[in-house]
Parts: structure tokens; C-alpha cells; sequence
């Protein structure tokens, strides 16, 4: 009986550990359909969220370079560098964490495309560990650029708006390819609460972060996506890339 029960748990933390990978590799290859941040947001519906939503899939290479950089200069400057995850940020989270678990997001693009991805949004400990083991594995199998399209198609810019090009559809009437620094940073300065910020009309406290996000996006320069292009997947090493 103690034997058989040992042998369940066992399988059990296999699948625990293999159904994360098998999943990502097959988003590597196909855009999700839907996301949990998606799903949670349909079956618990905060204020203000509409009846329809707003979502198209494009191509990284169909996004403004200004786009790419402005979420890397406001949400994570590390991004073409760490590993899926800033050790010091996630130290900083865990330090100021109550007992109910982290009250902050994730620190890194990569962390929050796997909660928004594979997770729902919820605050613990265990949670947090799940996106961080996430995040390592979607370093490995999709390499950088692969997340950072991930992360633009299916973030959250407005009430029910997903991805950039819905967002810059609806806020500039535009393409996301078109999308120059100064709406580039407009939209990114939303990001930290899509439901309270509105990328335009700019209010004084958009006006203020778009200041200070071009101002990164000046100094971290276009080079940085340089890095992010050139970053190897192990997928990309055995030339099985898209």
C-alpha cells in the first residue's frame, strides 16, 4: 500500500514537472488561443471589463521596433541579459511579501508572459515558484524574441484590450508596425494598471512616465534588440525554430 502510494506521488511530481515543458513547446510553434490571464478575466470579470473583447496575433517582425523597446525600457531593462529571472528583483518581492504570499508581480518580461500565459492571477508563494519554473523553460525552448511576441500579443493594455496591435488600433487608429516612440511609450506607461491609466488622452501622470520612458529608451538604444534577435534558443541550436 505505502509502496503503490509512493509510486503515485512520484508520477505525480513527473507530470507536475513534464506538462509545463510539453505545453511550451507546443506554443513555441503555435500562438495560444487563449490565455489563464484571459480565462480569469472571463469567468471573474473585474469592473469595467467589457462584453467584447479586443485581440489580433502579429508577428514580432509586424511590431514597431519602438514597441519592443519602449516595454524593454519600462518594464524590465534586463530583459536581453537574465535568464528568465532577476534575482534581485524576485529577492526584493519575496522580502516585502505578507504572509498571503507576494504582493507584487513578476519582475522580468519572461515572468510576466508566463503568468499571463500559463497562470492566473492570484498571490502565492506557490504560484510564484510555478512562473519562475515557467519562465526558465520558456528561456530554454523560445529564446527571447519568441517571449517578447508572446508578451506583446497577449498583454493587457486597457479593459478587454489584449496585445499591442488591438491597443494601438484602438488608442491611435493605427497598425502596431506604425507605432512611433512617443505611442510606443504611451502605451507601455500603462502597463503597471491598464484599468486605472489610459494611454490617450495622456493624463499628467502618463505625460510624466512616457517622459521617463523614452528617456530609457534613448539611453538603452535600438542595439538592445540586437541582443534580444541574436539570443539562442535551444530549439533555434537544432534549427527547429518557426
Amino acid at each position: 500500500m505505502l509502496a503503490g502510494f509512493r509510486r503515485f506521488i512520484v508520477k505525480l511530481i513527473l507530470c507536475a514537472l513534464i506538462i509545463p515543458i510539453i505545453l511550451i513547446v507546443i506554443f513555441k510553434f503555435i500562438n495560444p488561443p487563449f490565455w489563464g490571464w484571459e480565462i480569469s478575466r472571463a469567468l471573474f470579470p473585474p469592473q469595467g471589463y467589457p462584453a467584447k473583447t479586443q485581440h489580433q496575433w502579429v508577428n514580432l517582425n509586424q511590431i514597431s521596433k519602438n514597441m519592443q523597446l519602449a516595454v524593454i525600457a519600462s518594464e524590465d531593462q534586463t530583459f536581453p541579459e537574465h535568464h528568465g529571472i532577476d534575482l534581485q528583483a524576485t529577492l526584493s518581492v519575496l522580502e516585502h511579501s505578507g504572509k498571503n504570499g507576494p504582493s507584487r508581480g513578476a519582475s522580468t518580461i519572461s515572468q510576466q508572459t508566463a503568468k499571463n500565459v500559463f497562470l492566473f492571477p492570484w498571490h502565492s508563494f506557490i504560484r510564484k515558484g510555478i512562473e519562475l519554473y515557467f519562465s526558465l523553460w520558456m528561456e530554454v525552448i523560445w529564446g527571447k524574441d519568441r517571449i517578447l511576441e508572446t508578451y506583446l500579443n497577449v498583454i493587457e493594455f486597457g479593459p478587454g484590450i489584449y496585445g499591442v496591435e488591438a491597443a494601438s488600433e484602438h488608442f491611435f487608429h493605427i497598425p502596431a508596425s506604425r507605432l512611433s516612440a512617443q505611442q510606443a511609450a504611451q502605451l507601455a506607461a500603462v502597463l503597471p494598471d491598464p484599468y486605472k491609466i489610459k494611454a490617450s488622452p495622456m493624463s499628467n501622470y502618463v505625460y510624466q512616465r512616457t517622459l521617463w520612458i523614452r528617456k530609457q529608451m534613448r539611453q538603452l538604444g535600438m542595439g538592445t534588440l540586437d541582443k534580444v534577435y541574436d539570443e539562442q534558443s535551444l530549439f533555434k541550436s537544432f534549427h527547429l525554430y518557426r
